[in-house]
């Protein structure tokens, strides 16, 4: 591997700047370890993420980027991650997903019809107001402690070349989102408008992102009895009887602010 590497870092230094770049970036990881999409999305706050690079064949791009941007990014663990300044480096989505992601409704309504068996990320700080996430996916396995051993290793190369590349990239680099943000960072606040609380609105955000009751009662400072009784009350005064329909009114309320 360091052979080969030496080329390879060769070769991502040379298309710095260049339109080639990523695709250089991706496939120098490609030869460290096989993997089978690769995406890069940049994000600034609670804004809709830059889509950098993608390398989805067209039936997968809409689904992965198409649909995700349309606003299940606010739910995605790497999202999320990428608001913690203290997190850098390669991660497993499993290592930074919510104690009770794959049970809940993002991962059952969204993240499970991608079919991926494990996605991995670089998280990079470009500056204080952006951040990246160099993801790369695989569909039939998951990568071993060995393959992912070898793609930490060169963490610093893909975090200072990244930095370099897409130092200067800003929001109007792509179409206008200002009316999607809008939506998105709304949504949250438009479920049960007049009607919860602002505890029980924190409440119902961190039961979409996939939070038990153990890890909402730790985060907020309420016992795991009080997060139960909320969401009880949430459901009635919503009149609904399960986080299934739950992640349904949120999906709603972000469709309603499209229209």
């Amino acid at each position: 591997m360091q052979t080969g590497w030496i080329k390879q870092t060769a070769d991502i230094i040379d298309s710095l700047g260049d339109e080639t770049f990523p695709a250089v970036l991706a496939g120098a990881l490609r030869d460290i370890v096989g993997f089978d999409f690769c995406v890069v999305f940049g994000y600034s706050g609670d804004a809709q993420p830059l889509a950098l690079y993608e390398d989805f064949p067209p039936d997968r791009r809409r689904m992965h980027v198409t649909e995700y941007l349309e606003g299940p990014y606010i739910l995605d663990p790497f999202f999320l991650a990428s608001r913690d300044p203290a997190l850098r480096g390669l991660y497993r989505l499993s290592d930074i997903a919510p104690d009770r992601f794959y049970q809940g409704e993002y991962f059952r309504n969204y993240y499970e019809q991608t079919g991926l068996a494990e996605e991995i990320g670089y998280l990079v700080t470009v500056r204080d107001d952006l951040r990246l996430v160099v993801s790369l996916m695989r569909r039939e396995k998951r990568f071993s402690a060995t393959e992912f051993r070898h793609l930490a290793a060169v963490t610093p190369v893909v975090q200072a070349a990244s930095r370099r590349h897409w130092a200067n990239v800003s929001r109007d680099t792509t179409h206008d989102r200002a009316g999607i943000d809008d939506r998105i960072r709304t949504a949250f606040r438009s479920i049960g408008e007049g009607v919860l609380t602002p505890r029980e609105r924190e409440i119902v955000e961190y039961t979409l992102q996939g939070y038990s009751a153990d890890a909402t009662g730790k985060t907020l400072g309420i016992s795991p009895g009080t997060v139960r009784i909320h969401r009880r009350n949430i459901y009635a005064k919503l009149r609904i009887s399960s986080q299934g329909e739950l992640f349904s009114a949120f999906i709603s309320a972000i469709m309603a602010g499209h229209a």
